[in-house]
């Protein structure tokens, strides 16, 4: 059964909250879940190992509840991240926690591994990799992967520089399974557009930030709906790898994300001063335009909701410009 298949009436909205290091918990993947859209983790949250193991009993054991006393509104599956790369020495215990407990859906990042994708397989599970330009979708899919994360211009973190428009057209010349689309969404009218420009699924992390059940600092929270987008900042100084960042944290940490191209590399890995560790530089996505207020997960997703239904109606409705005439114009 592919993936798509196994979601038919699971979801409410055709969303998938992302993975968001330290902030995504089973507390956030719950209410993801039970509100009616994918929620997610990185395995890497839950410190030590053991946790991880406790964390997945614990989220399937809720989600099982959930099902239990809403037979007529069973949760969405939920999602784990892995970091794939060889660097993670984690990799193969969790793996095995992910198979132990048949995780319905892996995310894979940072690296394409077949021995990745034959375990997940091997209970029948999915597995999405996340890719920042088609030489890395293409070794994805070559390897393995069901489907395809593209992680486009806007999104928060790590993200690539091209145009979801321009990603998301040249993926589906080639490819025709599976695929999330990321970059600056916050507003349900932008989960349909990800769906009229050709994805499955619109890939949102940076609003589920700014919720209740989101293990971010108050501060953290506080700054996304405070900011516009010209308050996200687009560089490789901070990690090494091109990510969006909030400017205002970078001035909290005592840097200047306007000249930052001219601070030695001591100074940017904050020297022996702990107080300025790189876990201090926040990220977020240009959707933070989008986000007003801090409220549940389930509040955010019903707003989506609602705003989704209302671009379905207007859409129905036909373009107000074609039909006043516009477009109808024939060479002479």
């Amino acid at each position: 059964m592919t993936l798509l298949e196994t979601l038919k009436g699971r979801l409410r909205l055709p969303l998938i909250g992302s993975p968001l290091f330290i902030i995504s918990v089973p507390d956030l993947v719950v209410a993801q879940c039970t509100s009616g859209v994918i929620g997610s983790m990185p395995s890497l949250n839950a410190r030590p190992v053991e946790q991880l193991d406790e964390w997945l009993a614990e989220i399937k054991e809720r989600l099982a509840a959930h099902d239990a006393a809403y037979p007529d509104r069973p949760a969405a599956p939920f999602a784990i991240n892995l970091i794939v790369h060889r660097s993670n020495d984690r990799l193969e215990q969790d793996l095995a926690l992910c198979v132990k407990h048949k995780v319905p859906l892996i995310i894979s990042s940072l690296g394409a591994r077949p021995e990745v994708n034959d375990a997940v397989h091997s209970y029948g599970g999915h597995i999405i990799h996340d890719v920042i330009n088609q030489t890395f979708a293409h070794k994805a899919i070559e390897k393995g992967a069901d489907g395809l994360v593209l992680v486009a211009a806007g999104a928060g973190g790590h993200a690539g520089a091209q145009s979801p428009f321009a990603m998301l057209q040249e993926t589906r010349a080639w490819f025709d399974g599976p695929i999330a689309l990321s970059g600056a969404m916050a507003h349900g009218r932008s989960i349909l557009a990800a769906e009229a420009m050709g994805a499955d699924f619109a890939y949102m992390g940076t609003a589920f930030i700014a919720t209740q059940e989101a293990r971010a600092v108050e501060d953290y929270k506080a700054m996304i709906v405070g900011a516009g987008a010209a308050d996200i900042i687009y560089t490789n100084l901070i990690t090494g790898v091109h990510g969006n960042y909030l400017k205002p944290s970078l001035r909290a940490a005592g840097l200047d994300p306007e000249n930052l191209a001219g601070i030695e590399g001591s100074q940017m890995n904050f020297g022996t001063d702990r107080k300025r560790k790189w876990k201090d530089i926040w990220g977020a996505g240009q959707s933070v335009s989008g986000l007003k207020e801090i409220v549940p997960a389930a509040a955010l997703v019903d707003r989506l909701a609602a705003e989704y239904a209302t671009a379905r109606q207007r859409l129905g409705a036909g373009s107000p410009l074609v039909n006043a005439g516009w477009g109808r114009r024939s060479a002479a």
